[in-house]
């Protein structure tokens, strides 16, 4: 990663406008991802990253104009009001969509899901998109925004590439261009293997590693050994859940123990 961030905070905006458990006009959803985004200021988190993670049950590879237009809308606001570094995930691998949102509102990164090889999602098979990702990058001139990827990504079954490991998917990823791995555990809030970063780091040594589940307090400074960039979401919830609200105090405890 070209910009300088150790803490990634995610906020999980709402359920947007249209999809099944919405409940909030778009401009209280504003609100809240701001002040969200300004608690994680605060507290000293280096970056943000937003997310779609209420939109459940999620679309396939791509999402309406609709909640591309709320997602920039949220977006602006919260790159706006931190003036730190941020980033975006469309669910469920609506790639494009994100990267088009990050372009036209300044964000640094996008997170991508199904970047190389195929996998099994909840929402069914997520095809690999490099080819048509990276294309679409440059054709809008979108260069300065960074792909950031999973690998073997959690809430998937891998048995489509159950012959290929972590380092295999590695070494594509980044012959296919990407600009970051990032490695989970099985599913939301769960560790990632600890040997899954030392495979990739050996085998794809030019690329930022990113821990993208199961930071907290407590392992945080075992996965910064690990790590170039941690996001960090539900230890930061209320509660420790991702579905309910930042909780100041806990953002505070994992500065405390992440930079001391």
């Amino acid at each position: 990663m070209t910009f300088d961030a150790t803490l990634i905070g995610m906020i999980h905006v709402g359920a947007l406008p249209g999809t099944p458990l919405s409940a909030l006009p778009l401009s209280e959803l504003i609100t809240l991802a701001r002040d969200e985004a300004l608690t994680y200021r605060d507290s000293g988190i280096d970056a943000i990253m937003i997310e779609n993670m209420h939109d459940r049950p999620y679309l396939r590879g791509a999402v309406g104009p609709e909640i591309t237009a709320a997602m920039t809308a949220i977006a602006y606001e919260v790159k706006l009001a931190s003036q730190l570094p941020c980033g975006i995930q469309i669910l469920a691998g609506a790639n494009r969509e994100a990267l088009a949102v990050a372009h036209s509102v300044g964000l640094e990164f996008v997170r991508a899901e199904g970047f190389v090889f195929a996998h099994v999602a909840d929402e069914g098979i997520i095809e690999s998109d490099a080819g048509d990702l990276l294309r679409f990058r440059r054709q809008i001139g979108a260069e300065n925004v960074q792909i950031l990827t999973d690998i073997k990504k959690k809430h998937s079954s891998h048995a489509l590439t159950a012959d290929l490991n972590i380092e295999d998917t590695a070494k594509a990823a980044a012959y296919f261009l990407s600009d970051g791995l990032i490695i989970t555990g099985r599913h939301t809030g769960d560790e990632a293997n600890v040997a899954d970063f030392e495979a990739a780091r050996a085998t794809a040594p030019e690329l930022p590693l990113i821990a993208g589940s199961g930071i907290t307090p407590e392992n945080c400074n075992t996965y910064l050994g690990l790590a170039d960039a941690l996001i960090v979401g539900s230890s930061l919830k209320s509660e420790g859940n991702w579905q309910y609200p930042v909780d100041r105090q806990r953002v505070d405890a994992l500065v405390r123990a992440a930079k001391g």
